[in-house]
């Protein structure tokens, strides 16, 4: 009778330690894909054209904005998937969120000009 306690106490416990495994890989994945997108969004803030004749940079400057923004809907969804598992909770979601605005808005409003 006593080994039916023991098993009991050994099943609840081991789902609460590999539930803390996937939290912790789950936080490490999202906070390296948050400094790739936000390495790439930053970029796309920091070309800037050189005079009226430099054309590339503002078409590198929308093609890392871009890139951001679609790093930052992998990073959604990844964080979707992690949060309906439970492993995360969902104020994750404000990380994609922030940078894909900040990679709209370079698109958009403060997008370079010549």
């Amino acid at each position: 009778m006593s080994s039916t306690p023991t098993a009991g106490v050994r099943e609840s416990r081991q789902p609460k330690s590999s539930s803390r495994v996937a939290t912790a890989v789950c936080a490490l994945v999202l906070a390296l894909a948050m400094l790739v997108t936000g390495y790439v969004v930053l970029t796309a803030y920091m070309v800037e054209p050189d005079g009226p004749w430099d054309k590339q940079a503002v078409t590198n400057s929308g093609v890392a904005a871009s890139v951001g923004l679609a790093f930052s809907g992998v990073m959604a969804l990844l964080t979707w998937l992690f949060a309906k598992a439970r492993w995360l909770g969902k104020w994750w979601y404000a990380i994609p969120a922030v940078l894909a605005v900040a990679a709209l808005l370079r698109l958009t409003l403060l997008a370079p000009e010549l």
